[in-house]
């Protein structure tokens, strides 16, 4: 009997330890739509692995831990599966990405941990974390008070946490570090989707009449802070804040004095600005301490460039009062 084409894509990867799909298709003499349904069946029955992405990708066979992790799947309550659905995303070190229950099962089983019981974990970790939520928005004034003798925004929000107690990075905190360290438009234009709603209710509801984006520090080719100005394309004006740097570029997550970072913002971040607004929107990718979004409210406020509010939005922000999130 002659093997299954599954078989021979198992035996072809594991002799040759990887192979793209391109090498598949010449080795089987089979279309590559075929090929592409008999790689996805196999990765969902948990017997390869993928790296990579388009036009770039790579199969190999699933590790003892990824073989273990795939192979018990728990069925959990129906209220508790739809949050986890909503708000779950686990992220291999290879690269992977499982969102909701799946990739909670996949992350239990891969450390050995009872799923039904951590999921119950799970459910009450955020909703504490919740608790500081308001209509989806965490509100960061608190906090701001406690960091600076002056604070120049009139609100600050937050969409989640980057990251919570055991869990680690929330679902946005991972989607947001990977989008700018891989440069990736496709985390980035998610990101835009998930954040819409919220930044089009700042603007109705504070009659935003202009948007700052605030500048990146590191040069990178695909600029997430660019990408979310473009690809939001909302009617407002966009205020003209320009990074500077001298000899050479600190970003402020690698500051962790907050003196320091608020002397960063201070000094390398311009207002090249000269029209007037009533209502202003800062959006920012991540808070720690909040410096650089105060330090930009306090230049708009002393050269009376804002004669209403100024709202800060950052995507996510740091539970504790000055933390460093360094990653992002």
């Amino acid at each position: 009997m002659k093997n299954s084409i599954d078989e021979k894509i198992i035996a072809y990867i594991s002799q040759k330890n990887q192979a793209s799909p391109i090498e598949l298709v010449g080795y089987l003499s089979i279309s590559r739509q075929t090929v592409a349904k008999k790689l996805k069946k196999l990765i969902e029955q948990g017997k390869l692995s993928k790296t990579g992405a388009p036009p770039k990708v790579f199969y190999s066979l699933a590790s003892p831990k990824e073989l273990t992790a795939n192979k018990v799947v728990t069925v959990l309550a129906p209220d508790i599966a739809r949050i986890i659905n909503e708000r779950y995303l686990y992220t291999s070190p290879a690269g992977e990405m499982k969102e909701g229950v799946a990739g909670f099962n996949y992350w239990c089983n891969k450390t050995g941990q009872p799923v039904k019981k951590t999921a119950q974990e799970y459910i009450h970790t955020l909703a504490k974390y919740d608790a500081y939520k308001k209509h989806g928005y965490i509100n960061g004034m608190k906090k701001f008070r406690s960091t600076f003798t002056e604070i120049f925004l009139d609100e600050i929000f937050y969409l989640d946490f980057y990251s919570i107690e055991r869990f680690g990075k929330t679902r946005l905190g991972q989607l947001l570090l990977y989008a700018k360290q891989g440069q990736n438009r496709r985390l980035m234009n998610q990101l835009v989707n998930d954040i819409r709603p919220h930044v089009e209710y700042l603007i109705a509801e504070y009659r935003i009449d202009a948007i700052g984006f605030i500048p990146p520090t590191v040069k990178r080719e695909v600029q997430l802070m660019h990408e979310l100005k473009r690809r939001l394309a909302v009617p407002q004006r966009n205020i003209a804040l320009t990074k500077v740097t001298s000899d050479v570029a600190v970003p402020q997550k690698t500051l962790s004095k907050l003196e320091d970072r608020i002397e960063n913002a201070n000094k390398t971040i311009l207002l090249t600005e000269k029209q007037p607004e009533k209502n202003i929107l800062l959006i920012d990718d991540a808070v720690g301490s909040g410096a650089t979004l105060n330090e930009v409210a306090q230049k708009l406020r002393t050269q009376n460039l804002c004669t209403g509010k100024i709202i800060g939005l950052a995507i996510t922000g740091s539970f504790k009062r000055f933390d460093v999130v360094s990653e992002v």
